[in-house]
This record gives C-alpha cells, sequence and structure tokens, in this order.
C-alpha cells in the first residue's frame, strides 16, 4: 500500500529499530510491528488530517467489517465505509452502545456472534448493513438473525458456513474501548482476522491504537482478558478531533503528557490555550505523531512487555484500581492523572526528583471528577491484581527524574498507603 502523496507523518516501530522523537515529526517518516498477525513482517501508523480518502489504500482486503459505537458511528462511520465501498470493498457496520461498559465478556459475545451472523467468515463479510439501520448491538442481532432466515440457506449462511480464505478484515472506527473491543474480536473470531484501527479519540490517537494490546474488563479489574493483536494498519486522522468534546479531548491529553514523562519532554509544553480539539491540524498532528513514536519506542522494543513496555503503565496501578473500584464511575484520564501524582509521591518519598507540583497544575488543567472516597483498604485488592504484579506483589512505575522511568518492586503496602494520603490532602 502507498499513501506517500499525503501530507502525513508515519511513525516507525520495528523491532530492533530505535526509534527516537524525531521519527514522529518529520513527515514521510514511518512505523512497522513485527508478530505473527502482520503481513510483509509489520504495519504502519499513519497520521495527519483529511485521510479519509486514503482509508481504501490502507485496507488490503476486500471484505470488512466495521466495528463503531453509538456515538461515533452515526458521525464518522458513514463516510468511512462510504470510501471503501467506493472502492469495491463489500461492507458491514456493527455498531455497540458507547462507554466503558461495552469492553465486557457479554458485549464481546454478542459482537463476535454479529461477525459470524454476517458472514465474516476467513474471507471477510457477507453483505453490507447500513449503519443508519443500527441502533445497539441486541438491535443488531436481532436484524442480523432476521436477514438470515429470510435469505434461507443464502449468501449470508452459506459464506459464514463456508469458512473461505483468511482474508476478511475487522476495522475498528472509534476511541479507545472500540479499538479493544474490535481488536479482541480479531484476535479471537476464527483464531485470528486482520484487523485495522481507524481512531477518533485523542487518547486512541496517541495511546490505545499502538502496540496491539486488545482487552476486556471483568469485575475484578479492567483489562484481565485480551491477547496482543497488532493491527495491520493504524490511521489517525486529526479532522475527526473536531467533532470531540472538550473533556473527552482533555482525557486523552492525559496520555500523551504520560508519554512526555517517559521519553519526550516537549510534548509537556501542548497545554495551553491553543491546545483544544479544533486546533491548527500541524499542531495536533505533529503531537499525535510525537507520542506515537514514544510508544513505537517502547513495543519496538519489548512488543510482549516482559520488560521496558510496562514502562507504559505509568500512573495506571493506581488508576486501574480506582477505575475497578468504582464501577468505572471515573472517567480513564482523570484515573490517570491522579495515577501519575500518586506515583510522583511515592517517587518524591523515595528521594526522586519531586514532579508533584507540575503534575499537580496538569490535574488542575484537567479539571477531573473529583477523587473518589474510596479507601486504601479498598483499592489494595485491585492493586494486588494488577497485570504487573509479580506473585500477588504489586509492582509501580516511578520516575527518577524526568524521561528515567524504572518499575519498582519493592514497594511496600506502608509506603503505597502513605503515598495515597497524602494524594487524597493535594486533591481534596
Amino acid at each position: 500500500m502507498s499513501v506517500t502523496t499525503l501530507p502525513v507523518r508515519r511513525v516507525p516501530v520495528t523491532p530492533g529499530h530505535r526509534v527516537t522523537a524525531g521519527d514522529g515529526i518529520t513527515a514521510a517518516t514511518g512505523a512497522t510491528v513485527s508478530d505473527g498477525t502482520t503481513a510483509g513482517g509489520g504495519y504502519e501508523v499513519v497520521g495527519g488530517s483529511g485521510l479519509l480518502a486514503a482509508a481504501a489504500g490502507v485496507v488490503e482486503q476486500r471484505d470488512v467489517c466495521i466495528v463503531t459505537d453509538t456515538n461515533v458511528g452515526p458521525i464518522h462511520g458513514p463516510a468511512l465505509a462510504a470510501a471503501l465501498e467506493d472502492a469495491g470493498k463489500r461492507v458491514t457496520v456493527l455498531r455497540v452502545p458507547a462507554g466503558e461498559a461495552s469492553k465486557s465478556l457479554a458485549t464481546w459475545g454478542e459482537l463476535i456472534a454479529d461477525v459470524a451472523r454476517t458472514g465474516l467468515g476467513r474471507d471477510g463479510a457477507g453483505r453490507v448493513v447500513r449503519e443508519a439501520e443500527i441502533r445497539d448491538v441486541h438491535r443488531l442481532r436481532r436484524r442480523i438473525g432476521h436477514e438470515a432466515v429470510r435469505l434461507g440457506r443464502g449468501q449470508v449462511e452459506d459464506r459464514a458456513r463456508t469458512g473461505l480464505g483468511r482474508d476478511g478484515a475487522v476495522v475498528a472506527r472509534g476511541g479507545g474501548v472500540v479499538g479493544d473491543l474490535a481488536g479482541f474480536v480479531a484476535a479471537s473470531y476464527l483464531r485470528g482476522v486482520a484487523f485495522y484501527q481507524y481512531p477518533t479519540s485523542l487518547l486512541a490517537m496517541v495511546d490505545a491504537s499502538v502496540g496491539g494490546k486488545t482487552g476486556l474488563d471483568l469485575p475484578e479489574g479492567k483489562n484481565l482478558v485480551g491477547a496482543f493483536w497488532q493491527p495491520r494498519g493504524v490511521v489517525a486522522d486529526v479532522a475527526t478531533l473536531a467533532s470531540l468534546p472538550e473533556r473527552e479531548f482533555r482525557q486523552g491529553t492525559v496520555e500523551l503528557v504520560k508519554h512526555g514523562y517517559l521519553r519526550d519532554p516537549e510534548l509537556l509544553t501542548v497545554v495551553g490555550p491553543r491546545w483544544h480539539p479544533s486546533a491548527d491540524s500541524d499542531l495536533l498532528s505533529e503531537a499525535v505523531a510525537r507520542s506515537v513514536a514514544v510508544k513505537a519506542a517502547v513495543v519496538a522494543a519489548d512488543e510482549r512487555e516482559t520488560g521496558e513496555r510496562a514502562h507504559l503503565n505509568l500512573g495506571h496501578t493506581l488508576a486501574h484500581a480506582l477505575e475497578a473500584a468504582t464501577g468505572l464511575a471515573l472517567q480513564h484520564g482523570d484515573a490517570v492523572a491522579y495515577g501519575l501524582v500518586y506515583a510522583a509521591l511515592l517517587g518524591r518519598g523515595r528521594g526522586h526528583d519531586d514532579l508533584v507540583p507540575e503534575l499537580l497544575r496538569l490535574v488542575e488543567w484537567l479539571d477531573p471528577a473529583p477523587l473518589p472516597y474510596v479507601s486504601f483498604e479498598d483499592l489494595a485488592p485491585y492493586i494486588a491484581r494488577d497485570k504487573k504484579a509479580v506473585g500477588g506483589a504489586a509492582r509501580f512505575v516511578l520516575l527518577r527524574s524526568l524521561g528515567d522511568p524504572y518499575l519498582a518492586a519493592d514497594v511496600g503496602t506502608d509506603e503505597q498507603r502513605a503515598a495515597y494520603a497524602a494524594l487524597k490532602e493535594l486533591v481534596a
């Protein structure tokens, strides 16, 4: 595939390639991640404005199932479906209810059954379902089921039954929830079909769409079910951010700032009056590219999270515990912002550089929901079940200084409790 005629930014994520911030800034830089799911050894992360025209060129498969949600679907779904259809693709659009609650085993089960009903065998979708016809996943199931009955042993059922060549694709069109859910559908349906990411939120562009993580939540914690399943392409069109509410945009900014603390301090300068969903496209594109370059560098070095990739969880140990303990009442960006301050408090207590004051300024800018009234004892079981934990012992990503993260395995319970008490006092 080639989109070199477009004013795009591309970020390389090749195993063994040492990605620098500069890779994410200059036009026509590129990116690949390798694993068994990717054709030709990798994929590109393409960012810029007005990239929809190139959508069909990125998706190589003829048969495509777009997964979106009830918020994004009516705004950004039809144009993508039309672009793919104009290129001769056969397109099915499946829409799930918007929100973190859709990252569940129940929704995954319903969605993957709908994929089967549409006839997305290993060669893709059997028919076109217009997005405007779909209201939620339950109505969709009834509709697809009705169509299959009406067709008898026709196209839909035949294609689902015959299991033709594995050249269909699942395309995520939405934010991080849609990407995580659709990615796990792609990874688990028929033991894996091609997957593409077309993120529409800042959080998904700078974080969730890159790196191949897919996941579902359980009552016991976030992202406890999932798989590593690399997309074959990611297209981050910053023009879609203009439809994003300011609050959602700020939620994504927290992840971008996190990447700044990990590797690229220039990202810390974006927060200000010029930074908003309708900001200059060059500013948005450059920031997204720089942020992706940070994640790309880490993923290239440690795709399966056996070491360095855990650094991307800076702030997330407490964040995921807060989300789980409150039944996902706290938005992810808010939770991560509190988690970043918490990690800085743990670091300060160990004599590391004091990053607490500047992170509190981030919290002030974000204007998050209040820190939930949850005791440390309520959070402790979720912290112990964090994916970074080893032998039931929590591990935290801390910063010795800006750009110098490490994984601390010796953070005791008393240390954790004291930092949480300090956090509550600071943000009260």
